[in-house]
């Protein structure tokens, strides 16, 4: 059965949080995971709190599935944290969505967490050992789990501690009854931002766009290693960890954020479009149009026409109401998969040399089905042009990729590629050209792209069929490329 989640990088998930005395928080909260729906669309939940313990609501399913005007009004508070989620590490399973919540020494709290532990079994085995229980498969139990443990300091003491214990890639949004907290991992991998509600409110957010949905003012990104906590007393900040280079996944540009999100600093749809112009820089092709693959490869397809003076055609339409969660088709059906969600118009692609623009190739699948839809409507030529360096490597920090095996790039040379998805030529945004499209060469995670691990990965026994080669990952940088 053709399943597109297998041929995109899935992030993780999306994480929300407001403190707003006075306003309708839970509702704020739904329309801000409603704004991040995109970052996860298997699970969803809000926690909310009036001072005297902690609500929370969950489920599987989109966001508007999971809650009802029934449920919104029976969740009054002033603070409320949210989630939606995709499952990485942990199964598709309702005990595993977010937000978690549990009673501790200090009392009830919330916490909602976007990336990957990369030593979580480590952790896991630890804890357990000394006592913990475990009711879940995700690795952000383990954080509840030490904010337990450390459950004689103050809540942003615990996190502190926490930061000490846990590696990998982490954006969390962590509540009590008195505050909010936002913690960023010291690399900086997963976003998180920092916006004002009104006189006394704030909103922390996956990315700005659930800022602007809300009505808030931005006011910046939280820096990679920080923890800010928002309570009566405002918004103030501590921070233990600093790096030289901090390490933004490079894929929220290419195709994970909303392009009308700003992160770190840089435009999501500005970096696409400048992708797109400068993939057009690298490769000419002679074509009749220019066509994206909707919606992360548009900005770049009209970069690209713009710079070659080739004209734009929107050939491809999309079902705005195919979700990643819409019934497959069955075994003898499995090319509807594609058509269901990306429909030619054959007035734009007959007896044209046309050139696709997509953000990535995973497996290929879905390539190969939309160059034989393209070929099928009239296509004289289909040409397929990527926004990005081929995808060589598995990423450990909250991203589901295939194994390496699954990752054609890894196991295909550039012209076998083109023959498997039927192209008549391939060409890659070289990875030089994208850093220039985003506007510096630092400051990235890319190790899906060239193998260099920023931050500390899976120990070789517990990677399967992957063996590794580490640099020194003494107090910084451990780097690691994947061998065969």
């Amino acid at each position: 059965m053709f399943d597109e989640r297998l041929d995109k990088l899935s992030e993780e998930c999306g994480v929300f949080g407001i403190y707003a005395p006075g306003l309708d928080v839970t509702r704020l909260t739904y329309y801000g995971l409603f704004a991040l729906q995109h970052r996860g669309q298997e699970s969803a939940g809000i926690a909310v709190t009036n001072g005297c313990g902690i609500q929370v609501h969950k489920d599987m399913g989109l966001v508007a599935e999971v809650f009802t005007e029934e449920n919104i009004k029976s969740m009054e508070g002033y603070m409320a944290i949210g989630h939606v989620r995709y499952s990485t590490t942990g199964s598709s399973l309702a005990l595993n969505a977010q937000p978690l919540v549990c009673r501790y020494l200090q009392g009830s709290v919330a916490l909602a967490h976007n990336g990957n532990l990369t030593n979580a079994n480590e952790m896991r085995d630890k804890l357990a050992n000394n006592g913990s229980v475990f009711q879940s498969s995700i690795d952000s139990e383990l954080i509840i789990n030490l904010i337990a443990r450390y459950g004689q300091n103050s809540i942003e003491d615990s996190l502190l501690k926490c930061m000490i214990d846990i590696k990998g890639s982490y954006s969390l949004v962590v509540m009590n009854e008195e505050k909010l907290i936002g913690v960023r991992d010291p690399y900086g991998n997963r976003p998180l931002c920092i916006g004002k509600l009104g006189e006394d409110g704030y909103v922390l957010a996956s990315e700005s766009c659930a800022l602007d949905t809300l009505g808030a003012t931005f006011l910046r990104d939280v820096e990679p290693g920080e923890i800010v906590i928002i309570d009566k007393n405002g918004l103030n900040s501590r921070r233990i960890f600093t790096q030289d280079q901090g390490a933004v996944c490079v894929f929220e540009y290419i195709y994970f954020a909303r392009p009308d999100s700003i992160i770190d600093g840089i435009s999501v749809n500005h970096a696409r479009r400048n992708m797109g112009k400068q993939l057009a820089k690298e490769v000419f092709l002679d074509v009749d149009a220019v066509i994206p693959v909707p919606d992360s490869g548009t900005a770049s397809a009209i970069g690209y026409a713009e710079t070659a003076g080739i004209p734009f055609s929107q050939g491809l339409l999309k079902n705005r109401y195919a979700g990643r969660t819409f019934i497959q088709p069955d075994q003898n059906l499995r090319e509807l998969g594609v058509r269901l969600k990306l429909n030619p118009i054959r007035q734009e692609i007959a007896g044209k040399r046309v050139a696709i623009v997509d953000d990535s190739i995973v497996r290929g699948t879905t390539s190969k089905k939309l160059v034989e839809m393209l070929r099928h409507n009239g296509a004289k030529e289909v040409h397929v042009l990527v926004s990005s360096p081929p995808v060589m490597h598995p990423c450990y920090y909250g991203i589901d990729t295939s194994e390496r095996a699954e990752l054609i790039a890894a196991q295909k040379s550039l012209d076998e590629i083109r023959k498997y998805i039927g192209a008549d030529s391939l060409h890659y945004l070289s990875q030089k050209g994208l850093f220039k499209a985003m506007g510096r060469d630092k400051g990235f995670c890319s190790a899906c792209l060239d193998g260099d691990y920023p931050i500390v990965i899976p120990p070789p026994e517990e990677l399967g069929k992957h063996s590794l080669e580490t640099g020194n990952g003494q107090g910084g940088k451990l780097c690691a490329r994947i061998r065969e």
